[in-house]
């Protein structure tokens, strides 16, 4: 998928594990959380005036502009960030007919309760990163094969169906979680030569994919 180019990239000229001094960090991790903060107020506003029919469009437009940042975020950091937070918008249109969907079936609170879930679990994950030494290529290269699997497992079950839905969320939760881990690992080494719109837009679609896992099995648990 578009959004793992930023994961397989720039293997030798950057540290692998923990040896950067955390101050020297603590500036880039408040840029990429400033940034990714921003694009998911961007995303509740996508959500809120997403059509019912946006789900295709969203998802077109969406894997359109990974690649354009791509392409961008070395050229024109500015530009970068525009497409980033364009991206972020029609993020929104993607999933919101999901997420009004849930509203209208369990309410507004299975949402916020996702939410909240999805952004507690993102804190301790950026803590952990931060506390361990952890060798971000090697979870990197790890969490994208297992992506690869499950992607490939995902359109298998559709015509075997050998995977259920919440079964399939567990496996998508234990994946992005491994990645998210990773991609704040990578923050705290450096960035490895990325820049901060290049690293908040691992860390938010890590945090989509978690937040979609999570509201898959609250529902699931719900429907029981």
């Amino acid at each position: 998928m578009a959004m793992n180019d930023y994961r397989m990239n720039s293997y030798n000229s950057y540290p692998t594990t923990i040896d950067v001094p955390r101050e020297e960090t603590t500036s880039l991790l408040a840029k990429v959380l400033g940034i990714t903060s921003l694009g998911f107020f961007i995303t509740a506003v996508g959500v809120a005036t997403s059509p019912p029919w946006g789900t295709l469009p969203g998802l077109i437009i969406v894997l359109g502009l990974v690649f354009a940042i791509s392409f961008a975020r070395k050229a024109s950091p500015a530009l970068a960030l525009g497409l980033f937070l364009t991206l972020t918008y029609f993020m929104g249109w993607e999933i919101g007919p999901l997420i009004q969907r849930y509203i209208r079936t369990f309410g507004t609170g299975m949402v916020f309760n996702a939410a909240a879930t999805t952004g507690a679990g993102m804190a301790v994950m950026g803590c952990v990163a931060y506390l361990f030494n952890i060798n971000y290529r090697r979870i990197a290269g790890i969490g994208f094969a297992a992506l690869l699997l499950l992607i490939i497992a995902g359109i298998a079950s559709m015509f075997f169906h050998f995977l259920t839905p919440d079964t399939y969320s567990w496996l998508t939760l234990g994946v992005f979680t491994l990645l998210t881990v990773g991609d704040f690992a990578r923050i705290r080494a450096g960035g490895d030569g990325r820049s901060a719109v290049s690293l908040s837009l691992s860390i938010y679609l890590d945090a989509i994919n978690i937040f979609l896992a999570v509201l898959q099995l609250m529902g699931g648990r719900r429907r029981n």
